[in-house]
């Protein structure tokens, strides 16, 4: 299922690889969504203010896998990340990227 949900998202990438070279998971759902549960390890940075989390996000060097509820923010979100130099994937529903991550 997770297959079909990458091809509609547009993702070609290989998740799993983009994990094992230290891949930080960002949920971009509001604090309150991500406070009523959430993917560990995750950061979260809601999507109206990665605009002005740039600076933070390039600073930690890292692939960045974006994650929400549904998949649509996250993939605003790394749509946005991209447009700044910054390698990002779009991993949908954050319970498929913590599966992801848990490998």
């Amino acid at each position: 299922m997770f297959g079909l949900l990458d091809k509609l998202m547009g993702n070609n990438a290989d998740l799993g690889e983009v994990v094992s070279r230290g891949a930080i998971v960002l949920d971009v759902r509001s604090k309150g969504e991500y406070q009523s549960g959430h993917g560990k390890p995750s950061k979260n940075i809601p999507l109206d203010q990665i605009e002005s989390n740039i600076a933070t996000i390039k600073g930690w060097d890292k692939p960045i896998i974006t994650c929400c509820a549904s998949g649509m923010r996250s993939g605003s979100a790394a749509s946005i990340l991209k447009n700044h130099g910054i390698e990002a994937y779009n991993g949908g529903p954050w319970q498929k990227a913590n599966q992801i991550i848990k490998g």
